[in-house]
């Protein structure tokens, strides 16, 4: 069922948008060093933007496969082998644009959401 957002009928708006805006946080947060897998989810989780590593491991999948992350298996003596996920020239090049369009689409969403204040 689809939510009824002008009656208030079904649920949150939030997910879709969480959803919408997922793979640019993520590149995001690759941005300023790799991470491996759970260490994203944990980060996502910890700011409510996903509720299960479901969501996030097949997005990270779907982001190599595009060509905007690389990963490669790390493994340590004191640790298990993790996967560390590295953003590509591709993947700054997807943030960058992401920024430009997320700030011109924020903009206008907030001058109709609020209009007094334009």
């Amino acid at each position: 069922m689809v939510p009824d957002m002008v009656s208030g009928e079904g649920s949150s708006a939030a997910p879709q948008l969480r959803k919408g805006v997922l793979g640019p946080v993520v590149l995001a947060l690759l941005e300023s060093r790799d991470r491996y897998g759970l260490e994203i989810v944990r980060e996502l989780s910890a700011l409510e933007l996903v509720a299960s590593e479901g969501t996030v491991y097949p997005l990270l999948t779907r982001l190599q496969d595009s060509g905007a992350v690389e990963s490669t298996w790390v493994v340590s003596d004191t640790e298990r082998p993790r996967r560390y996920y590295r953003l590509t020239a591709t993947g700054r090049e997807e943030l960058a644009a992401f920024r430009v369009d997320w700030a011109a689409f924020t903009s206008a969403v907030h001058s109709i959401l609020h209009p007094s204040e334009g």
